[in-house]
């Protein structure tokens, strides 16, 4: 005999579960275009690195335009500036793996009623779902990790400027007589 509050328990989670496909494929698809827009805007400012141009460099670009920055200020902006490409990276796998589980529900279904439409239906949304999420993820992994790389550099070459005129200044102080 089962247990009817289980049974309604399990019929509203199936439910409510349900009700996520749409946001989570949603979710998915606007990731995935983001990615697209991140991986523009790194090949823009691959372009400009390549070339010398010095907005392509842009922590040193920021410092030159606002000196009086701090470099842990710069660093904020860094961290800011790849924040949402680093989000899009890890959350987009997770979001996959929840739109491959929503229509796996309603796909095991329609297998034990025989319906073969309804589990090719779920198998369609699932998969595609997922290879989406990971292509997003994948680019914005990548873009992340280079310009993570590029930031870094730029910071220490910044922290290298800005160390010079102390260290000279040490020097030409210890130079006086007392």
């Amino acid at each position: 005999m089962s247990n009817p509050i289980g049974s309604q328990l399990e019929l509203a989670m199936y439910e409510l579960a349900q009700l996520f496909l749409i946001p989570v494929l949603a979710a998915v698809f606007i990731l995935f275009a983001y990615a697209f827009v991140a991986l523009g805007a790194f090949l823009w400012q691959w372009r400009q690195r390549r070339r010398g141009i010095a907005s392509g460099f842009e922590m040193q670009w920021l410092h030159q335009q606002q000196p009086r920055l701090s470099l842990a200020e710069l660093e904020a902006v860094a961290v800011q500036r790849i924040e949402l490409a680093r989000i899009t990276s890890r959350v987009a796998p997770l979001l996959g793996l929840v739109a491959t589980m929503i229509p796996m529900g309603p796909a095991l279904k329609g297998l034990s009623d025989g319906n073969l439409g309804d589990v090719s239906r779920g198998l369609m949304i699932a998969f595609s779902a997922v290879i989406l999420a990971l292509i997003a993820s994948a680019l914005t992994f990548w873009v992340v990790s280079v310009r993570r790389r590029w930031y870094a550099q730029e910071l220490s070459h910044i922290e290298q400027r800005l160390r010079r005129p102390t260290e000279h200044a040490e020097v030409v102080a210890g130079d006086l007589p007392a």
